[in-house]
């Protein structure tokens, strides 16, 4: 392949996966791509909510860097499917959620209080993976908006649904968002450093 034509690729690549196995090269076997790509990343889900890193003012998990990744690397469609993917895997009662099984499993934890985070995740990695279609991911100020909306969506989400469940004469911010603010703003940036250095080293 010329400069010419991989730059015309890249060009043409609405996300990682795309670029680096087109449809087109996959052939019949896309749908075992698809499938590969989801699987993959409802497991690596698994393993950010279960990895915790010592941070101020709460220990920190990488599973919403992940999931606004996933949306990014895997484009709209796919990226929710992995998230909708672990969902069910945690609905069947597998031990995939941060605290799981210590804080219960199954249904009952995903309507308790951190399951409009969980639904937010999924809305959340298809409007990143949305933006990432449109190149979003290949500047730093560009990943940084489309991880800001990203975590937005799942606070939107998450807060919602705490409010709901402990009333909204509660402190609700406190606990469901300004503890991990900073954490946040951390991935944020690892995203801002990472992606658009992939996109740089491919051309």
């Amino acid at each position: 392949m010329t400069t010419a034509n991989a730059d015309q690729s890249l060009n043409t690549a609405s996300t990682l996966l795309e670029h680096l196995l087109p449809a087109s090269q996959a052939g019949s076997s896309t749908w075992a791509r698809n499938l590969l790509a989801i699987i993959a990343g409802s497991m690596l889900l698994t393993l950010s909510a279960k990895a915790s890193i010592p941070f101020f003012p709460v220990p920190m998990t990488l599973q919403t860097l992940v999931v606004l990744a996933l949306g990014m690397v895997l484009g709209p469609r796919l990226g929710a499917a992995a998230v909708i993917a672990y969902l069910a895997q945690g609905a069947m009662g597998l031990p995939v959620f941060a605290g799981t099984p210590e804080k219960g499993i199954g249904l009952t934890y995903m309507l308790g209080t951190t399951g409009g985070y969980l639904l937010g995740f999924v809305f959340a990695a298809f409007a990143t993976g949305y933006l990432a279609e449109r190149q979003w991911d290949r500047s730093v100020l560009t990943t940084i908006a489309a991880m800001v909306i990203g975590n937005a969506i799942i606070y939107l989400f998450g807060l919602a649904w705490l409010g709901s469940l402990v009333g909204w004469d509660k402190p609700v911010l406190a606990w469901g968002m300004t503890p991990f603010l900073l954490g946040d703003l951390a991935k944020v940036l690892i995203a801002a450093a990472v992606l658009p250095l992939i996109w740089k080293k491919l051309k």
